[in-house]
């Protein structure tokens, strides 16, 4: 079976030289114009030139903030989920702990710490970036940080937005991994964390 796998992962890695190889060549912007700029949303209309030649003089851009999203374990083996209702979606979604990275904020360790804080009222001081993820690389701009948070501990009531409304969920890090595979979690960023903090738990 090692035999097989280190093959199956030679093949692969072979493939991925031949695609890299191709030369796929960056877009070029000619133009860019802020279409409309809100407090919670900007959009942005770019001009571009593909690599054949073809240009497009609408090509619509998202103009999002960078997003921290945290795995918290707490000191006796739960992980903390929100559940909420999103508007854009019309449902209420179980959902990893997180939020947008404030524009002072300089380091998204402190943005994380302050989201789960806010969210759930629970701190941490053992804290891991997993990983550092695009969101949806075709039409918004945004980063995504995920990060593990180790032995976290309730110090302080929720502090919520006016709009906000959260119920605090504690799952026994055991069952996170069939709450993923049955979709009771299936907002794709927490999805993508959950299963990455089970790996790196060896879980």
């Amino acid at each position: 079976m090692a035999l097989f796998c280190a093959v199956v992962s030679q093949l692969c890695t072979d493939n991925l030289h031949k695609m890299t190889k191709k030369g796929i060549e960056r877009w070029k912007t000619l133009k860019s114009q802020v279409v409309f700029d809100h407090k919670w949303y900007t959009l942005r209309r770019d001009h571009v030139e593909l690599p054949n030649g073809h240009q497009m003089d609408d090509y619509f851009v998202s103009v999002r903030p960078d997003v921290v999203l945290t795995f918290p374990i707490t000191e006796d083996g739960h992980v903390l989920f929100v559940r909420q209702y999103k508007h854009a979606a019309s449902d209420i979604f179980i959902e990893l702990p997180g939020g947008v990275i404030d524009a002072h904020e300089n380091d998204p360790k402190e943005a994380a710490r302050r989201e789960l804080l806010e969210e759930t009222g629970y701190t941490s001081d053992d804290m891991e970036l997993l990983l550092e993820v695009i969101d949806n690389p075709t039409k918004d701009t945004n980063k995504i940080y995920f990060f593990l948070m180790r032995n976290a501990r309730e110090v302080s009531a929720q502090d919520l937005d006016e709009s906000e409304h959260i119920e605090v969920l504690k799952v026994p890090l055991q069952e996170v991994g069939q709450m993923v595979l049955s979709g009771q979690i299936h907002v794709s960023g927490s999805v993508a964390l959950c299963l990455l903090a089970l790996r790196k738990l060896g879980l």
